[in-house]
């Protein structure tokens, strides 16, 4: 096997792993929802919204996104071999991960009244702020737990963390909500807390470290980068949300709440169902784009190889959602939610551009390029809610999914303009057939579903989907050998 092929592999079988795990976790965050919906009510629904929520956005704050930023200096440690480097990374990593949990806990306890006051209008939830603030000690250790399992590349030890704490979370909270209905709420968010730690805990115990002694001015000095690249990075994700909570304010205010849910339904279908691939990718991907983030060459290659895979497994799941979105829609929803089909259509030509866009953004990350990073993070989103003002405002939810593709095209090429310039990032000549195949294609569906009438519509998207499907297959075979790795599959020797 070519170490190119070997590489291709590896990209694959990171997102078969991860893809597997984002599955499992959406399917266990359905059941989870449909229990408290049954359970507790839309009363209580709202109640443990606000609690997690609540928490989360002060976690954002005070956690200064070690949980991203952390990955990097891990895994360039782990690049290294050294087992000494990597000793002291974790070790520092570990004390700051002490202390912004600290952090979080203190502020949560502090601000528990002025908190109930401000999201119940009463001070009848400070208790449950209080007891709420100690998850903030287990969450951030298992955030820290699950840096070191991905910045070491312990992918296998991090899907079953993950796996296992979905499903002991269910089992356990459930006969919580049955017992003592929305009182049940605050110890189920503990529960769930503690035992993610335990999991994360006992897996990260399988990576063995040298007992040393970092001194105090080496934990600052080791800490400082981590620091600052999270707390931008940190700073970045807080404006993203900030954006969509104003672009919600401003779509409730002109169209109504109902408008709202529809807005919040189409997104996480495109974002939830299409966007996995992303998450299951990153997993791997960022460590492994930090291993080699010395060497631009080595960059442009694995960022090639992430986009040409990324691609060819999306493009056909973003046809089969153009084509058959109406039925999608209303098995995962509702006959109600078809309002949101053609915002649907139009974001989902727009994932082709933030496939290509989030394959290369990576690479200030894993350079470490923090300063730039929060700046392109800010300005997309700038324009991005201006034309998503824009678009609602003059073409209500379908110019939502247009203004989705028109700001990751523009997205697209500010960020492959800023790696061209800064890191001589280019694409290669296969990524650029691809994109451009299986971009036609995907238009071929939308004008399908657009022009023709339905059986037309149905059966010339079926064709298309039938030629993409084949043409990544091709694709993909030529990269990784498929049918090496069938056999080895039945062989129960899995993917190499």
């Amino acid at each position: 096997m070519s170490e190119q092929q070997s590489s291709y592999r590896q990209v694959v079988k990171a997102t078969s792993i991860f893809g597997g795990v984002q599955v499992f976790n959406i399917i266990i965050s359905i059941i989870r929802s449909k229990f408290i919906a049954v359970l507790l009510g839309p009363a209580g629904m709202g109640i443990s919204d606000l609690l997690i929520s609540t928490s989360g956005l002060i976690s954002g704050i005070t956690n200064f996104g070690l949980g991203t930023s952390a990955v990097r200096d891990v895994a360039a440690a782990n690049s290294t071999g050294n087992k000494k480097r990597i000793s002291i990374i974790i070790i520092v990593l570990k004390r700051w991960i002490y202390i912004t949990s600290t952090l979080g806990a203190v502020i949560m306890l502090v601000l528990s009244p002025w908190l109930s006051q401000v999201v119940f209008g009463n001070h009848h939830y400070t208790i449950a702020f209080v007891w709420i603030s100690i998850t903030f000690i287990f969450n951030q250790i298992t955030s820290g737990q699950l840096v070191i399992l991905q910045g070491m590349r312990k992918m296998e030890y991090l899907a079953k963390a993950s796996l296992a704490g979905s499903a002991l979370g269910l089992i356990i909270t459930v006969p919580l909500y049955y017992k003592f209905g929305t009182e049940g709420i605050v110890p189920a968010i503990i529960i769930t807390s503690i035992i993610s730690f335990s999991l994360s805990w006992y897996y990260g115990r399988q990576v063995k470290i040298e007992k040393l002694h970092v001194t105090r001015v080496r934990t600052i000095a080791e800490g400082k980068h981590m620091l600052m690249m999270g707390f931008l990075i940190s700073l970045s994700g807080l404006i993203s949300l900030g954006a969509s909570y104003v672009m919600r304010i401003f779509i409730s205010r002109h169209g109504g709440i109902e408008q709202v849910g529809f807005y919040t339904a189409g997104f996480a279908m495109i974002n939830t169902y299409v966007g996995l691939v992303f998450t299951a990718m990153a997993t791997d991907y960022y460590p492994r784009l930090s291993a080699v983030a010395h060497s631009n060459e080595l960059c442009k290659r694995s960022i090639n190889q992430q986009a040409e895979i990324a691609l060819l497994i999306l493009a056909p799941v973003i046809m089969v959602f153009i084509i058959f979105i109406k039925w999608l829609v209303i098995l995962l929803y509702s006959s109600r939610f078809i309002a949101v089909n053609d915002m649907i259509i139009w974001a989902a030509l727009g994932m082709f551009f933030k496939a290509a866009t989030w394959s290369i953004g990576f690479i200030l990350l894993a350079k470490g390029a923090s300063k730039i990073y929060f700046w392109c993070e800010f300005t997309g989103n700038l324009y991005m809610l201006a034309l998503n003002i824009i678009g609602y405002h003059f073409l209500g939810l379908t110019g939502l999914g247009i203004s989705f593709l028109a700001g990751y095209l523009v997205y697209f090429i500010q960020v492959f303009i800023l790696s061209w310039i800064k890191y001589q990032f280019r694409f290669d000549i296969a990524f650029i057939k691809i994109f451009i195949i299986q971009f036609a294609l995907a238009v071929g569906c939308f004008l399908a579903v657009r022009i023709a009438g339905n059986a037309y519509a149905y059966i010339s998207g079926v064709v298309l989907i039938g030629a993409a499907t084949r043409y990544s297959y091709y694709e993909l075979d030529k990269r990784l050998d498929l049918k090496e790795i069938i056999l080895n599959l039945k062989s129960g020797k899995g993917l190499k």
